[in-house]
């Protein structure tokens, strides 16, 4: 099995790098930072939407989360790069930090929230009107990923100050 030295080895020159240059870091994180913004502003946006709104509310509700899925998941792709350019420049503090592995399995949790949430989202748009049963599952997804969310940004948040 490899060591944590082994797996950082071939990303020595970009750990250099980001180490070395402003620039480099400043913009990396930057880039990350918006893109949590923009993800989970647009996602805890769409879940207090879905929140405050009731049954009669389903179509237009499920057509607004409809639309926010796009944007969402371009943002989510840009974190997801971003975060994984920030892991790989120190990537033997990673490894090693209990936290950073907190931190994945809560984007773990999101992420397969946010399927649910979707796969939750289309059944309402197919079966109007709504069941309180499906309407309760699509509330239940929007408290899981606030929480969810909310949990991630700590982490991440300790995860710079404890790694």
């Amino acid at each position: 099995m490899p060591s944590i030295t082994d797996l950082a080895a071939p990303f020595a020159g970009w750990s250099a790098l980001y180490a070395d240059s402003t620039l480099v870091s400043t913009t990396v994180t930057t880039i990350h930072i918006l893109a949590l913004l923009g993800a989970g502003g647009l996602a805890i946006g769409a879940d207090r939407l879905t929140l405050r709104a009731t049954v009669p509310d389903a179509s237009r509700i499920a057509e607004e989360l409809r639309a926010v899925h796009r944007p969402v998941l371009v943002a989510l792709t840009v974190l997801f790069i971003s975060g994984l350019a920030l892991a790989t420049a120190d990537l033997e503090t990673f490894l090693a930090s209990p936290v950073f592995w907190v931190k994945l399995g809560l984007v773990t949790l999101l992420l397969a929230n946010g399927a649910g949430l979707a796969r939750t989202e289309s059944r309402v748009r197919a079966s109007l009107p709504v069941t309180d049963a499906l309407w309760r599952r699509l509330r239940m997804h929007a408290w899981v990923s606030l929480t969810l969310w909310a949990l991630v940004t700590v982490a991440g948040t300790v995860l710079v100050n404890a790694a």
